[in-house]
């Protein structure tokens, strides 16, 4: 099972401090067998003016067989692009913005 929309998770940040997340968009690439998720930190959506942009942040994810999840930083620039253009397309389709 992967992840869900608006499903919330934790992630520690660079100092160790946990870090609440709120999947705002996932999708797969069936060639690469890769999933991806977009993220966005639950404090900055709830603090944020209406017409301000929030951060969203992007990873690969693996479940592994014990449903942990394991997030994977986008390396390389061709990985990049593809995901980038996908996150555009996914929010024109789902007009989130």
């Amino acid at each position: 099972m992967g992840l869900e929309l608006n499903e919330r998770i934790i992630i520690p940040d660079d100092n160790g401090d946990e870090v609440l997340f709120e999947v705002l968009l996932t999708f797969d690439i069936d060639e690469t067998k890769k999933s991806y998720v977009f993220l966005t930190e639950v404090n900055e959506v709830a603090s944020r003016e209406d017409d301000e942009e929030v951060d969203v942040y992007a990873f690969r994810y693996e479940m592994g067989d014990d449903e942990d999840l394991s997030f994977f930083d986008i390396e390389s620039d061709e990985e990049w692009e593809m995901v980038e253009e996908m996150f555009h397309t996914l929010v024109d389709e789902d007009d989130l913005y």
